[in-house]
Order: structure tokens, then C-alpha cells, then sequence
């Protein structure tokens, strides 16, 4: 009897592969060879959470490991009412669903709002693993160019893009990669066109906190008249440093759009109860934590963009918010320069993994020189950092100028 040959689905073999993880075999290859890596490829904080956290995973072993409600444990969905209200964003428990980070949330506000084949606009550069989750949902995304220096899209720029297949606009702000930050203003035009036209706003806020400028961004829950339009995807992995924890939230006030999200939810049961209980913790702590994070945070970028601006033929901006940086670099194939750093290259013993921007971009050809960096360890690190980087590109086979 002849074998018959089996394959993997074409879902899953087609998927996009992540450029942030990419290099991982590279990186991991490099210290083995005993080379020390600084990883700015990926937004890993190295910052402790707020000590209540700490606590609440202290106290794990009081906490009975029984399935928690599919919509989330009643005292952590309290507490995200309360920090909401803390912004002056008023959702009750049933506009909130607890999710297993901002990458469920993020699912379920495809899988709620959009059908296989509908299409949702995103301004470009946008955050690689979007490019995974819509192709898992079936749905389209259509790139639309973020302004000069990164700046928000105006409404113009969605209307060019709309077809009878639009289904919803995804934002992010403050931006992963770019650090833009939209302002009241410009969330109220690109809410305005969606309104006008029977679009979702999907609004992913994960950084919300971190600006660098003024305060927090503007939440898209904040906007008036577009209560059954916004769908927030919310995460405490960053502005908490509690990556591990996989805690987020899916939010919005149209009811149809939650009773679907909880019969997805309730599909995969619930949400470890123990990482719900350290999300209260962490939801209801001084928020001077905060405050300290994002001073932390500008000192460090602060430290990466003026180191960048003195390397000969790198061009790079401050960013509004966020912790990553996007310079571009003079190099033929940021790609390349990128496994090049740590396949072929070392100072002193070490190097530097970044992640390539190509894979950020929906247009074919944009994003070929640049790169992101995750300014997520001490400033002293970062400075030895933009050391190699200088190194390096001056050494670098396929430096273009």
C-alpha cells in the first residue's frame, strides 16, 4: 500500500513568520559561541512590577486553581472599572472581558467584528504579528501610509483606501513601532470617517500610559457617539512589566460585539486566576509606578535617539510615546546588517540583535533600511549599544553610504 503523504493546513503553513523572532537561531548560535547579545529585538522590560504584584503572587498558594468565570474573575474586572475611571473613561463589568494578554484581545476583535475576506485599514508601520492574527481571522489588512515623520494618517488617507470589503480601521497609540501618539484630535476625525461609513474603530492601547510629552494618550472609549463602533484591545504586559502574566482586556460598549466575545471566550474556559488576581494588584497600585516608568523610559530613549543622531548617515526622530526607536540605517539591507551583527560580527564579545522593519510594513519594498529597537535595558547598556552599532555599520559589507 503506497504512503500517503500528510501536510500541516495551508492556514497554518502559510502564516507569516515573526521578524521580531526570526533571528532567534542566529542570537541563539552567537552566545554560544560566547558572544554576549543585547536583544532589543523584542519589548521584554527589565523592570520590576509595581511591589503589589509582587504580593499577590506571593499569596498564590491561598488561591483555590478552580476554572475562573470565561468573562473574568469579578474583583479583576473591578479593578479594571477603576482604572478606566482613574482616566476619566467610565465602562461597567459588562463592557470589559478579561483576556489572555492583548494577542487574545486582539483576536477577538477580528473574530467579533469582521467576517473571512472583509478588509480593515491600519496605518503602516504597524505591528508585525497583526499580519499573523487577520491571516488566522481570513480578514485582508490594507495598509494606509502614516504621514511625514510618522504622523497619524488624516481621515483622507481611509477614504482613498475604503471598498464595499471595509470592515474596520485598527489604530495604535502610542504606536509599536513608531511612537506615534494620536492626538483627541486626530482620534476624532479617523472616528468621525468611521462612524460616517459603518466601520469598526479598533483601537489597540497597550502603551496607552507611556508619553513622553503630556499626558496619557487619548483612549478611543473617550470619543462621544462612537459607543457601538470602538472595540479597545488593552494589555497590562508593558505598562506593568508583566509580559509573563499574559493579562489583557477586550472592551467596548456594544453588547452584540461582547455577547460574541464571550462565546469565544468561553471556548477556551478562562484565564488563569492566579496572573487575574496579581492584574487586580497591579490595576489598583500607586500610580506614582507610572509616573516613574515613563520617566524612565524617556531618559532611555533619549539616550538611544542622541547616540543614533551622531553615527554618520543614520537618521532617526524622537518618538511620542512608547519605548522603541526606528532609525534608518546605511545600509543596503536592514535584513541583512541584522543577521550579519550576529552571524559575522562582534566587539569586545558582543553584539547587538535588533529587529528588521521590512516585515512592519504592508507595501512591498517600504521599511528596507530601517530598524526597531526596544530600549529595554539600562541606559549604560544602551550606550555600549549604540558603540557596537557604530562598530558594526562601519564594518558592515553592505554599507550604502
Amino acid at each position: 500500500m503506497p504512503v500517503v503523504e500528510i501536510h500541516p493546513s495551508r492556514r497554518g503553513m502559510d502564516l507569516p513568520s515573526s521578524p521580531i523572532r526570526r533571528l532567534a537561531a542566529l542570537a541563539t548560535a552567537a552566545e554560544e559561541r560566547g558572544v554576549h547579545v543585547h536583544h532589543l529585538n523584542i519589548g521584554q522590560p527589565d523592570l520590576a512590577p509595581p511591589p503589589e504584584v509582587e504580593a499577590a503572587l506571593a499569596s498564590a498558594p491561598q488561591i483555590r486553581l478552580a476554572y475562573a468565570p470565561s468573562r473574568g474573575i469579578a474583583s479583576t474586572l473591578d479593578a479594571w472599572v477603576a482604572y478606566y475611571r482613574r482616566y476619566g473613561i467610565e465602562v461597567e463589568r459588562d463592557d470589559l472581558l478579561v483576556t489572555a494578554g492583548a494577542s487574545e484581545a486582539l483576536s477577538l476583535a477580528f473574530l467579533t467584528t469582521c467576517d473571512p475576506g472583509d478588509e480593515v485599514l491600519v496605518p503602516e508601520p504597524y505591528y508585525a504579528p497583526y499580519k499573523g492574527v487577520v491571516a488566522i481571522s481570513g480578514v485582508h489588512l490594507v495598509p494606509v501610509p502614516l504621514g511625514p515623520g510618522y504622523a497619524p494618517p488624516a481621515a483622507e488617507a481611509f477614504r482613498d483606501r475604503l471598498t464595499d470589503r471595509t470592515r474596520a480601521i485598527l489604530l495604535c497609540s502610542p504606536n509599536n513601532p513608531t511612537g506615534t501618539v494620536y492626538t483627541r484630535d486626530d482620534l476624532l476625525a479617523i472616528g468621525g470617517f468611521a462612524r460616517d461609513h459603518g466601520l469598526f474603530l479598533l483601537s489597540d492601547e497597550t502603551y496607552r500610559e507611556i508619553v513622553f510629552d503630556g499626558p496619557p494618550a487619548t483612549s478611543a472609549l473617550a470619543l462621544p457617539g462612537l459607543e457601538d463602533h470602538v472595540v479597545v484591545i488593552d494589555s497590562l504586559s508593558k505598562r506593568f512589566n508583566m509580559c509573563g502574566a499574559r493579562i489583557g482586556s477586550f472592551v467596548s460598549r456594544n453588547q452584540d460585539v461582547m455577547r460574541a466575545a464571550l462565546e469565544l471566550a468561553e471556548l477556551r474556559l478562562s484565564v488563569p486566576a492566579i496572573e487575574q488576581h496579581a492584574a487586580g494588584a497591579a490595576l489598583t497600585s500607586a500610580p506614582n509606578y507610572l509616573t516613574q516608568l515613563v520617566d524612565t523610559y524617556r531618559s532611555r530613549v533619549g539616550t538611544v535617539v542622541n547616540g543614533l543622531a551622531n553615527i554618520p548617515g543614520v537618521d532617526v526622530r524622537r518618538p511620542d510615546g512608547a519605548f522603541y526607536v526606528v532609525p534608518t540605517l546605511p545600509v543596503d539591507d536592514a535584513d541583512r546588517f541584522a543577521a550579519w551583527m550576529l552571524s559575522d560580527f562582534a566587539v569586545g564579545g558582543e553584539t547587538v540583535m535588533v529587529t528588521p522593519m521590512s516585515d512592519f510594513y504592508g507595501s512591498p519594498g517600504l521599511g528596507k533600511r530601517e530598524v526597531r529597537l526596544a530600549c529595554i535595558i539600562h541606559e549604560a547598556d544602551l550606550s555600549r549599544v549604540i558603540d557596537i552599532l557604530r562598530v558594526g555599520l562601519d564594518g558592515y559589507p553592505g554599507r550604502d553610504a
